[in-house]
């Protein structure tokens, strides 16, 4: 496992609604392809990205961002790193190891709802090209 150059802060985007002190553990569905269970946490150093993501998972609470501490190692999310873009320009990371909530964060950047629907219609063709996970 390579070492990550990020030192954080970290994030994670989620419709969950948590508390400072609770975990965020691996084990369960992806949010994005329910018939895989994830071994990984998956968050980023991105505030926005983080947004990104609590807005376009599936569900109809609202999309929540929590500053996070990883309790372990981490690695470079290999789903996007080099894979789609070259380095880690998302500075998106997973860890087998918990994050724990340190805090809500409300000043990320909101989508417009057009862009909102055009990233949920981007996330159904890609399931529908049966795109991977590495997990």
């Amino acid at each position: 496992m390579a070492e990550p150059l990020d030192e954080g802060p970290f994030f994670h985007g989620t419709k969950a609604d948590l508390r400072v002190g609770d975990l965020l553990m691996p084990g369960f569905r992806s949010n994005y392809r329910p018939e895989v269970t994830m071994n990984h946490i998956y968050f980023t150093s991105r505030l926005d990205g983080a947004g990104l993501a609590a807005e376009i998972i599936p569900g109809e609470a609202p999309p929540r961002v929590y500053e996070v501490e990883p309790t372990g190692p981490f690695e470079d999310d290999p789903n996007v790193t080099d894979k789609k873009f070259p380095g880690n320009p998302t500075r998106s990371f997973r860890s087998a190891a918990p994050l724990r909530i340190v805090a809500e964060r409300d000043d990320w950047t909101r989508l417009t709802p057009e862009t909102l629907a055009w990233w949920r219609h981007r996330l159904t063709e890609m399931r529908d090209e049966s795109a991977e996970i590495i997990n």
